[in-house]
Order: structure tokens, then sequence, then C-alpha cells
């Protein structure tokens, strides 16, 4: 088995991975992750890739149950983590995966929607397979924050910057990602989108603070507060509650393939 660990695989300038933060603003993120990791069903002596496994915790769920699970991501920070768990990881560019057809599964959960290039990602991961093996993930839809993705846009253009260059995300339709998963060599299973309005234990700061990144690159700390603050506002009329507490607006894709 081969791989490339390439660089940070970091495709979004200032978009910035660390552990304490992710911990503390979004332990939902493994905590939600149980569903698609009950698809993946991973059984002993499966040789499974988790892509995007950040601090490895649903990595470490899978490990287990038997399976030999190694974890890839494009963060050093969380990939420290993760090995600090006792996995096995590697560092790589999502978009470039050279991996050997050797794997029985390949699984990500929540980090497909960073990696903007879906057919090379699919490509990818189609090679590092062995014929009739699983692909399962689940990750933003169409729709997925979309309040809060139209709140950060209108912010930048009150000051003349066009934040559409700056999305970092890819949030597709059913038909979409099914479409480039059967010309990328997958039969598909299973495929849909699901609403999934999700809790922040740490309010939009603590959200924007972990994942908005790529929106608030160049600015100075204190512009950067201001933006936050301004998006804030904007958003306490449609997801925060009479009692102060907020909820993003997510909607996941969750899907099943097999290589063909």
């Amino acid at each position: 088995m081969s791989s490339a660990a390439v660089n940070s695989g970091q495709e979004w300038p200032g978009q910035v991975w660390r552990t304490d933060t992710y911990v503390a603003n979004a332990a939902f993120v493994a905590e939600l992750g149980a569903p698609v990791l009950e698809l993946l069903a991973p059984k002993p002596g499966q040789l499974i890739l988790d892509l995007g496994c950040g601090d490895g915790r649903l990595t470490e769920r899978i490990a287990a149950t038997g399976a030999q699970v190694i974890g890839a991501d494009a963060s050093p920070d969380l990939l420290a983590s993760a090995k600090s768990r006792g996995l096995s990881v590697t560092l790589v560019d999502g978009h470039a995966l050279s991996f050997d057809p050797v794997f029985d599964a390949v699984f990500s959960n929540a980090a497909l929607h960073w990696m903007t290039r879906p057919a090379e990602v699919i490509a990818g991961v189609r090679r590092a397979l062995k014929p009739g093996g699983r692909f399962v993930g689940e990750f933003g839809g169409h729709g997925n924050v979309a309040a809060i993705a139209t709140a950060l846009l209108a912010v930048l253009e009150r000051r003349g910057i066009d934040g559409r260059a700056r999305y970092p995300w890819f949030f597709p339709t059913t038909d979409e990602y099914a479409a480039l998963l059967t010309s990328g060599g997958f039969t598909v299973r299973e495929i849909a989108l699901i609403p999934r309005p999700t809790a922040l234990p740490t309010g939009m700061e603590g959200w924007l603070a972990t994942f908005a990144d790529p929106f608030l690159l160049h600015f100075s700390q204190a512009e950067r507060a201001a933006v936050v603050a301004e998006a804030v506002a904007l958003l306490a009329p449609s997801l925060r509650d009479a009692g102060g507490r907020w909820t993003a607006d997510y909607v996941r894709l969750r899907f099943a393939a097999v290589a063909v």
C-alpha cells in the first residue's frame, strides 16, 4: 500500500484546524456520526480507510469493531490527536489519493464538503478500493448552512468583498452526487438528503470560529471580530431561540456506493 502525504492538503488558505477549538466547538460532529457508522457496518478483519478522520474519534470506533483502519486527513494537528489514540494515520490531500486497491471500504464523515473537486476525490477513492469495495459517507448536502453562508456573504458584500470567491464548500444535491459516483465507477446503493438542525454548544460565535476561516481571511483581528458580530446579529432572528440557544441549519447527504 502506498499513499502520497503531499503536504497539508489545505485547499483553502486561512482555514486552520486546531484540535482544541474543534473539540470545544464541534464535538457534535463525531457524536452525530453514529448513523453513517452503522451504514458502514465494519467487520473484523476488513481494511478501511477513514477519509477526513479529524481527531480520530469515529476512526477509533471503527477500530473497536475489529476492523483494521487507517485515518487520513489534511490537518497535521488533528492527525496528531488521532495518532495519540493509538491509530494508524497518514497526511493526505483528498484530491490526490494514491493508495493501492487494497481497501474493503472507504468511510468519510463531515469532510467531503471541504473537497471541492469531487470527481478527483471519487477517482482516488475508487483506485483505493478492491472490486466490490464500499464507499460510505455523510457530508454537507444541498441547503446545508444556507442561512449562515448567506449572512457571511452579505457581511462581506457590505465591505466590497465578493464572498463567493472565498466560498469553501461543496454541497451537492443527491442527483448531482449520484451522477458523480456513477461516472466515477460506482453503483449507488442509497443516497438521501437529511435535514438535521444541529444544536451549537458554544453558540454561533464558536461555530464561526471553527468553520468560517476562509471568509475571514485577510481581516485584522478587530475587523474579524466586527464581521463575526455582524453575521451573528443577522442570524439571531432565525437560528437563536428565546432562551439564547443556537441551532445550525444543517442538511446532510448520506450515501453508500459499491465499486464496480
